[in-house]
């Protein structure tokens, strides 16, 4: 049995539905964000303009992030020295744990080592720990969510993106003595839609289910304090589990979940994914820490993350690209085209600097696929019109489709 032949098919097949990544390797400038060093394979090198990072806020390089890493650095050392159970409760992802349930206004926190664990860990310890449950769950749910709940082994029902009647009426096919768990997502990353929050709690309420809402793509971005888009709407006092990342506008890295303290223990004395890993290093904490506490004071950063979104938006819609109408920071450009998709990425950070990732299956549909732009306060109206001279170089080049 040839084994290395069917990895070569797998690869192979990547490759001819022109679905195959290539990562860039860069440097980031601590300091000039969004600006970036790409490295040539023949060893030479290249200035870029990053369009395509989840440091929504450049959070990543603020001075005060950085200082309490190099700080915890020097106080901690650079482990955790092992699992929660096992000798890495630090100090310092204690106090991180306070301060995202004082966020959400929750009585207890759990971080993970990130986003994608928090979710997978979670979920499937949900399922497994409530009897005969069932999850409905957002069709356009986050692969974590989708995982997790493949790994709690109960029951799945799966209501039309951001159809809250289709969702009641789910419901109400559903034994009303069952556990029920409502998840989804606040913004969708793809689209840069935002979820019926409140709707969904009052089917909840209805239906006596409990409510999960990852808000990874709006913790730091939304509300008044940065904890998201339930915060905004006056609503996470209504949601059972709030998720959230620190590795997007908080420009670390790692996942958390917020809710009751029965809730939180629970996970943190079944979840697999929690008791098994190696705890995220109090170096990490430290920034993670910092930068909450920053962005739960400061608000510029969040107004100018949506001045600058909007902006670009008015200049792509300007310039006849068709940008996919989004009420969040997200800016999805569309390409409906997979192989002419990465041959726009490739033409845009060859000759012209500029550093956009394409979009394509699975993470979005076959024929849906897009550059995803995510302009950060520190994209300055200079790179904006480079970026769109760029765009429109490219799309004459390609014979792209144009705006309706």
């Amino acid at each position: 049995m040839n084994y290395e032949r069917m990895f070569e098919r797998a690869i192979q097949s990547l490759k001819d539905e022109s679905r195959y990544r290539v990562f860039t390797e860069i440097r980031r400038h601590a300091g000039d964000f969004p600006m970036a060093t790409r490295f040539l394979e023949d060893g030479s090198e290249q200035k870029v303009t990053i369009w395509c990072s989840n440091d929504y806020l450049g959070m990543g390089q603020h001075p005060d992030v950085v200082a309490a890493i190099k700080n915890a650095a020097d106080t901690y050392g650079a482990g955790a020295g092992g699992t929660r159970n096992i000798s890495g409760n630090t100090r310092m992802i204690c106090e991180l744990e306070r301060e995202l349930a004082d966020l959400h206004m929750k009585e207890s926190a759990l971080v993970f080592t990130s986003g994608y664990v928090s979710n997978d860990a979670t979920l499937s310890t949900l399922g497994k720990l409530l009897p005969d449950c069932v999850i409905l769950s957002d069709e356009l749910n986050h692969a974590s969510m989708i995982d997790g709940m493949r790994h709690a082994g109960c029951e799945k029902v799966i209501f039309r993106h951001n159809d809250a009647r289709d969702l009641e009426d789910k419901l109400k096919s559903i034994d009303p003595a069952r556990a029920k768990i409502i998840a989804f997502e606040s913004v969708y990353s793809m689209d840069g839609d935002i979820s019926p929050i409140r709707d969904f709690c009052d089917l909840a309420d209805r239906y006596k289910a409990m409510t999960y809402l990852d808000e990874v793509h709006a913790v730091g971005l939304y509300g008044l304090r940065g904890g998201g888009v339930a915060e905004r709407e006056g609503l996470m006092d209504r949601i059972d589990i709030i998720e959230g990342t620190l590795g997007k506008a908080y420009g670390v890295v790692g996942g958390f979940i917020t809710a009751s303290s029965n809730i939180i223990d629970a996970i943190r004395s079944y979840a697999k994914g929690f008791i098994f890993t190696t705890t995220l290093s109090p170096v990490m904490s430290a920034g993670a820490l910092a930068s909450v506490r920053h962005l739960k004071a400061s608000r510029f950063e969040r107004a100018m993350h949506q001045e600058r979104a909007a902006t670009l938006k008015s200049l792509l819609t300007d310039a006849g690209l068709p940008i996919l109408p989004s009420v969040t920071h997200i800016v999805p450009l569309m390409v409906y085209n997979a192989e002419l998709c990465k041959q726009a990425s490739d033409m845009l950070l060859d000759d012209y600097g500029i550093y956009i990732q394409p979009i394509n299956y699975p993470t979005v549909p076959r024929g849906l696929e897009r550059l995803r732009l995510t302009p950060t306060p520190f994209h300055d109206d200079a790179m904006m019109a480079e970026l769109v001279n760029a765009l429109k170089d490219v799309w004459h080049r390609l014979d792209l489709r144009q705006a309706a």
